[in-house]
């Protein structure tokens, strides 16, 4: 029987120890306090730039602002990844979503942590022309999560063509970086033109970014060995996706940013655990890709109309498994629990259950001001889960049996 390495126990003790202490100590509020005074300040004061830029208001732009945005949002990306997997370029699928969910992670701290509102709308003109858009407006301003993701991953996709075509190319590689900045900067300037941000939420998005791009250039080859070859692998990222459900800071007001952290901590660690199993056999370097003689077009044309109604059958099932099975394992622990959405009738007795079962929680979660759990989270987290997993593991088994 395997050993855990050591390094494992330290990083996920720490995460430990960080939660309690942060918690004691309210580390949270304290921050808060220190950084939400001078970034509404500056967002307010940033207004004036908001509206010399929505002067040149006009249906074109709003369409084109608004079309961009999407194409980089994070139901865009959960859409994408998994042909980028099905294309045979493995590789970059599982580094893109391992740092989309460090994205979102550390994006979603900060606007919680912060709290700072978006402009204030009127006089700002707001544009939200999808749902997403709409939940997005629901969120804290700084910083723009579309900045911090369109630097993280248009940054590593230019770093992943340019190292898997081996062009040394200058001209190449400026075309690339300058590309790269033009979507950069317009993501920045449209999502001021609609009234989603302010000039300092885009600047904290681009910071962000950069310094979370460096970090990542720099680490992402050990990540990699570690996901495909490591030890105790699964374990410790199904340790490692509990605890980041508890590392995480409480909003001033309710925000929708807690469920995105959620859907894609579940994602990721979905991936891991689907990759760490098949990656001999589905994901290694030398699988086909896509516009080769082993997969041309059609075939992954046709490996989307499998895979696309697979995964999603996939959450769905996993969606209701989970909310047959949590409620349960939950009374059967003895964790009060309750549900936003996902399970009306679980609130009509959340004061019983709470009364008979709140002792034992508290002697577990001591830490926690909270008298009973949202089981909606650990639904989400499962459901995402399920269907990334299938989307490495079992839509690949289907692709290998069905000859695509």
């Amino acid at each position: 029987m395997e050993s855990i390495p050591g390094w494992q126990v330290i990083f996920l003790g720490g995460i430990a120890t960080w939660i309690v202490f942060s918690s004691i100590l309210n580390v949270t509020q304290k921050l808060r306090s220190l950084t939400q005074p001078w970034v509404s300040h500056y967002v307010m004061s940033d207004t004036s730039i908001v509206l010399k830029i929505q002067k040149y208001e006009h249906r074109y732009l709003d369409a084109f602002f608004s079309g961009l945005s999407c194409v980089v949002s994070v139901p865009f990306y959960t859409a994408f990844l998994p042909l980028l997997f099905w294309s045979g370029h493995c590789k970059l699928a599982r580094q893109m979503t391992l740092l989309m969910a460090f994205c979102d992670y550390m994006g979603n701290c900060i606007k919680d942590v912060v709290s700072a509102p978006r402009p204030s709308s009127p006089p700002v003109r707001r544009v939200t022309a999808t749902k997403d858009e709409e939940d997005n407006a629901m969120e804290y301003g700084l910083p723009s999560s579309h900045t911090l993701n369109t630097v993280c991953l248009s940054g590593y996709l230019l770093h992943y063509i340019l190292s898997y075509t081996g062009s040394g190319d200058v001209s190449t590689e400026v075309m690339g970086f300058s590309l790269v900045c033009l979507v950069v900067g317009l993501i920045g300037v449209g999502r001021i033109y609609l009234g989603m941000h302010s000039l300092i939420d885009i600047i904290g998005g681009l910071a962000l970014g950069l310094g979370i791009l460096t970090l990542w250039l720099s680490v992402d080859k050990y990540i990699d060995d570690f996901v495909v070859s490591g030890q105790k692998v699964a374990s410790f990222w199904a340790t490692l996706s509990f605890l980041l459900l508890f590392a995480y800071p409480t909003p001033e007001l309710p925000t929708p940013s807690f469920e995105y952290h959620t859907a894609f901590n579940g994602v990721a660690l979905g991936i891991v655990i689907g990759i760490q199993q098949t990656y001999h056999q589905f994901h290694h370097e030398n699988v086909a890709r896509l516009l080769t003689p082993q997969l041309r077009l059609h075939a992954f044309v046709g490996r989307m109309l499998v895979g696309i109604p697979t995964i999603l059958l996939v959450k769905f099932c996993s969606k209701a498994l989970a909310k047959w099975i949590l409620p349960i394992l939950a009374y059967t622990l003895g964790i009060p629990v309750r549900s936003t959405s996902y399970i009306p009738a679980l609130n009509g007795a959340g004061k019983k259950s709470d009364i008979k079962q709140s002792g034992y929680v508290q002697k577990l979660f001591f830490f926690s001001r909270q008298t009973s759990f949202d089981v909606d989270t650990g639904i989400r987290l499962l459901q995402y889960a399920g269907l990334a997993w299938s989307t490495v593991d079992l839509v690949p088994s289907l692709f290998s049996h069905l000859g695509m």
